[in-house]
């Protein structure tokens, strides 16, 4: 639960996650935003995270929330499985 006068973050504390190695290219913005939301993480939930362990549960959330993709990704799966 954030502590008081923290901001609601989109994505909730983060489960035990076994460690994986991520390797992507950021721009320099957007490395600082994801090296500040780290950072706000922390603070609202009082443990100290890496950037890349947010990575994977920004992306889910992206994914969840896209309507376009969800029908795309169905449709594909249609199409597999004829």
């Amino acid at each position: 639960m954030p502590k008081q006068n923290q901001p609601a973050l989109r994505i909730g504390k983060l489960p035990d996650l076994t460690p994986v190695k991520l390797s992507v290219t950021l721009d320099p913005d957007i490395h600082q935003m994801l090296e500040d939301y780290a950072r706000i993480y922390g603070e609202s939930y009082g443990e100290a995270v890496k950037p890349a362990e947010l990575v994977p549960s920004m992306i889910a959330g992206f994914l969840a929330t896209d309507n376009g993709f969800k029908r795309a990704r169905k449709a594909l799966k249609t199409t597999v499985k004829t």
